[in-house]
């Protein structure tokens, strides 16, 4: 049997912000604790592959539902990013989407326990401490909060770059 040569997936990532009122330049958004999956104990946005015939709207709207149970509006491109995960031999392209609850009063659900440990709302300032805390650990080290690798790489290969409603 032939090996399978390696392949770049397209992964989709949702900043769904805390409100329509967040602060541009601290915004809260949703974030999960991984499980069972590539990046397993890291920290991440909901989201999934990107399926064939799938735009990125349906594929945000698509995985947000069965994630979170979360219904939303203004579901918007943000940005792409180029992450090679070395430790799981996979590459993605994931592409970055920012939205709005319907209702800001709406709870995320845990819908895949499997998956995510649980749902809690960062601020953008807490996800670039936890970015400079993964740049300066030592090799080994263990860390209170790890990232999955395409969250550090936003702040990294879009410096700058803010979700906003």
């Amino acid at each position: 049997m032939a090996a399978v040569a390696p392949q770049v997936r397209v992964g989709v990532g949702v900043f769904v912000l805390a409100s329509s009122q967040e602060p541009r330049e601290n915004p809260r958004f949703l974030v999960g604790k991984r499980l069972n999956a590539h990046g397993a104990g890291t920290y991440a946005l909901p989201g999934g592959h990107l399926e064939f015939g799938e735009s990125p709207e349906e594929c945000a709207a698509r995985e947000l539902d069965e994630e979170t149970g979360l219904r939303v509006k203004n579901l918007r491109y943000l940005t792409a990013t180029n992450d090679i995960m070395k430790a799981d031999n996979k590459h993605y392209i994931t592409m970055f989407m920012v939205c709005e609850r319907e209702d800001d009063s709406q709870p995320a659900e845990v819908r895949e326990p499997e998956k995510c440990e649980a749902w809690s709302w960062w601020s953008w300032e807490e996800l670039l401490r936890c970015v400079t805390a993964t740049e300066e650990a030592k090799e080994g080290e263990v860390m209170e909060k790890r990232l999955f690798v395409p969250l550090v790489n936003l702040v990294k290969q879009r410096p700058g770059l803010l979700p906003s409603a």
